[in-house]
């Protein structure tokens, strides 16, 4: 029996490997990723510690930026477990940027009837021992790996693997992106091992996860909406409304596309409302990056 990998509509139903140009242009090297850090906004550092029982449940720490140099900050990443996001690359390195949106628009031609209307993008340093938990994202993804090599689970989006209502909680930042996960899920992963050079995309929502081979690496990770990602996901929060309401609204993947687009304008109107305030803005951070320190982080005083 083969194993559904979406039960959401989209051209991209699997995971499947691109080949990119961004290594050759130079973006990954130590001197280039060093003076990045040194001019990058804090403001738009994420700097994570995942930690995980026998069962592989995670919990996480997050770190702040901290007063290291490029080139030392660089040095904690590489010999520690870090995993650093650096938000809004488009702003933030807009060199990479335009270079990765041609890209994107390669691989994009790849899939009849993809459509992005909206991209963003975070750049990812992470150390060669780190790992990130079972996930999803809520948008399309591709993923431009860089450097070192990484090996990354991607799931079934079934709501045995991404139950809708753990979906709504995290497109209303009542959580973070990690989802509940088994063991057992392990036995329908589609697996792939990326090397420098090489483009990830996967279905949209489909739960992953990633493991680093021992290597420092260095991705960027390329999020897209499309009008019908953009309808769902104001779907998903008009329902976390409903149902935090005591309503029972059906799942989305059972509405029409005029059904979705209603419950995405109601959304909106529920935003400027205030209808659900964030509960992961103020994430207490209680580490920094230190090169010479146990996982390349020590504790902020």
């Amino acid at each position: 029996m083969t194993v559904a990998r979406t039960r959401y509509a989209g051209p991209i139903t699997e995971a499947r490997v691109h080949d990119h140009r961004l290594v050759e242009q130079g973006f990954a090297t130590d001197e280039a990723l060093a003076a990045m850090l040194e001019r990058y906004p804090a403001g738009l550092f994420d700097i994570n510690l995942y930690d995980y029982d026998e069962a592989g449940q995670v919990s996480l720490r997050t770190g702040a930026r901290g007063r290291l140099g490029g080139a030392d900050l660089l040095a904690a990443i590489q010999q520690g477990r870090l995993w650093v996001n650096l938000r809004e690359v488009e702003t933030g390195w807009p060199e990479l940027w335009a270079a990765a949106m041609a890209e994107f628009g390669d691989v994009q031609a790849r899939y009849p009837g993809l459509r992005a209307v909206r991209q963003s993008g975070q750049l990812i340093l992470s150390s060669p021992r780190a790992r990130v938990p079972y996930h999803f994202d809520a948008a399309g993804v591709v993923l431009f790996h860089l450097r070192g090599r990484k090996r990354v689970f991607v799931y079934p989006g079934d709501e045995a693997h991404l139950a809708e209502t753990d979906m709504e909680q995290v497109v209303t930042r009542q959580t973070t992106e990690e989802l509940p996960y088994r063991l057992a899920f392990e036995a329908d992963a589609q697996i792939m091992d990326l090397e420098p050079g090489q483009a990830l995309t996967w279905p949209l929502y489909a739960p992953h996860r990633v493991e680093n081979l021992d290597r420092f690496c260095v991705s960027l990770s390329m999020d897209f909406q499309t009008w019908p990602s953009r309808f769902r996901n104001g779907a998903l929060f008009t329902n976390a409304v409903l149902r935090r309401a005591g309503g029972r609204p059906r799942f989305t993947d059972r509405m029409s596309t005029p059904e979705l687009a209603a419950r995405w304008a109601a959304s909106l109107a529920l935003k400027r409302a205030g209808a659900m305030k964030s509960r992961i803005a103020g994430f207490e951070r209680d580490f920094e990056p230190d090169a010479g320190a146990a996982d390349g982080a020590r504790a902020l005083a």
